[in-house]
């Protein structure tokens, strides 16, 4: 069974930052895709960022030149570096991994098949 941990939220004061962490048991991440998705109170989940099996790496508009994606395979770990945090950056953030090998990343829930149960980052202003 494949389970998606994620961790490292908390609260931050507004230009602050926060490094969150998704590794998984039961997958492993070696030419897999992977993202980080957000989803603030009363909005609809997002994607912030994900990392092609190649390593591209893609992120919306909004976070660009702020957070950075990464990995490290061997350890079978992927992070998200935020800095520079604003308010409006408040969520509880998801990891996702997709199922299939050897594919692009995407920002797209529907495409993206391993979740994990999220973690919350709060900035306060």
């Amino acid at each position: 069974q494949v389970q998606v941990v994620e961790s490292g939220g908390g609260l931050v004061q507004a230009g602050g930052s926060l490094r969150l962490s998704c590794t998984t048991s039961g997958l492993s991440f070696a030419n897999r895709a992977m993202g980080w998705f957000r989803q603030a109170a009363g909005k609809s989940r997002e994607g912030v960022s994900c990392i092609s099996w190649g390593g591209s790496t893609s992120y919306v508009d909004s976070v660009k030149d702020r957070f950075t994606i990464s990995r490290d395979v061997a350890k079978n770990i992927f992070y998200l570096q935020m800095n520079s945090l604003k308010p409006e950056d408040t969520a509880m953030y998801y990891c996702a991994v997709r199922r299939s090998t050897l594919t692009r990343c995407s920002l797209s829930e529907s495409q993206n098949d391993y979740w994990g149960q999220g973690t919350q980052v709060t900035v306060s202003s």
